[in-house]
């Protein structure tokens, strides 16, 4: 037999595919054109004011996206988001410019901060009992407090637009970290943090345990319920620390627009992230590359003249895509 006659037949080589590559790295992909678009289009791109501009921007979203991401990861959805940004930002000026906090400025920063964070808390508590314990939908049960905080916030300031000039509480969204924005690095510590609850802990098995059968949660014996309210509670801390940032940057709080819309953005960043609106997947980091899309996005219509109500359609647009490749993952 000659040694032509043993030659195995060589391995059909497998082509490259597309569809799978990018159901896989959409995000990564996405965020990649829209760099290089504005490098090659949108002026002023590569400066550093629009790197501080974008990351200031950016770290809200992010923040507050990677709280949604926990709720989505559950099964849930949280629409008080923006409402409980507005309450916290309400809060925090009215705190630092009493009389108290004026007599002890240490302590009233101090206390600017803990008791915005903690009410947001509260509010994330409340809409944790009405999903775990009293079985109301989340649409609904979040609903309530998008409508009735911000009107508290309202309530709290008068309607009138607070501002002020703190040094120390302006840190939040003025401060710099080894030349970059203070915001950047707490969202990206947060992230860190959430990363190892959500891969090394119990909790985090249980949120995605939930969201993939929280019935068969529930029969393993697992702290479903408890698990529920922890996940809506972190979301309202987080979105209590964006609204304190929001302040902080504008040294100013304008109930009526800190957080607007908000909600419609972190759902955005958390499902073009790679979160599963049904449930059973929580990219923390994905949620930043999402917030960072969502953000760039906005930036680029805008630096390229494009109204601003038209950035909304292109975040509709985007949560669309984001929804399909979803659909075609499952396929």
């Amino acid at each position: 037999m000659s040694t032509r006659d043993t030659e195995l037949p060589a391995a059909p080589t497998k082509s490259f595919e597309w569809g799978p590559f990018l159901r896989t790295n959409g995000g990564l992909v996405a965020l990649a054109v829209i760099l290089i678009f504005n490098i090659l289009v949108t002026p002023n791109f590569l400066q550093m004011q629009t790197l501080f501009v974008n990351i200031s921007q950016v770290a809200t979203i992010a923040i507050v996206a990677m709280g949604m991401t926990l709720v989505i990861a559950t099964g849930g959805i949280d629409l008080s988001v923006g409402a409980i940004m507005a309450l916290s930002g309400a809060l925090a000026p009215l705190i630092f410019l009493s009389e108290f906090g004026q007599a002890y400025p240490a302590l009233g920063i101090t206390a600017a901060i803990l008791v915005p964070l903690i009410a947001a808390m509260a509010c994330g508590l409340f809409n944790g009992i009405l999903v775990a314990n009293l079985k109301v939908q989340p649409i609904i049960a979040t609903l309530i407090l998008f409508i009735s905080g911000r009107g508290i916030a309202q309530v709290l300031t008068n309607g009138n637009l607070q501002t002020f000039s703190n040094p120390s509480f302006s840190y939040l969204g003025t401060g710099k970290v080894l030349g970059l924005p203070f915001q950047g690095w707490l969202a990206l510590g947060i992230a860190c943090v959430l990363f190892l609850v959500m891969t090394r802990t119990t909790f985090g098995r249980y949120v995605l345990a939930i969201g993939g059968n929280e019935r068969a949660a529930e029969l393993s014996g697992g702290p479903v319920k408890r698990v529920k309210i922890g996940v809506y509670m972190i979301c309202g801390v987080l979105s209590g620390l964006a609204g304190l940032i929001v302040v902080a940057i504008n040294s100013a709080s304008d109930a009526a627009r800190n957080g607007n819309l908000m909600e419609l953005d972190a759902i955005a960043a958390a499902v073009v992230g790679g979160a599963l609106l049904q449930g059973g997947r929580a990219p923390i980091f994905g949620a930043i590359i999402g917030a960072v899309i969502i953000q760039l996005v906005k930036y680029t219509l805008l630096a390229n003249g494009v109204e601003d109500e038209v950035a909304l359609i292109a975040k509709a647009i985007i949560i669309l895509a984001a929804v399909y490749v979803q659909q075609a993952r499952k396929e």
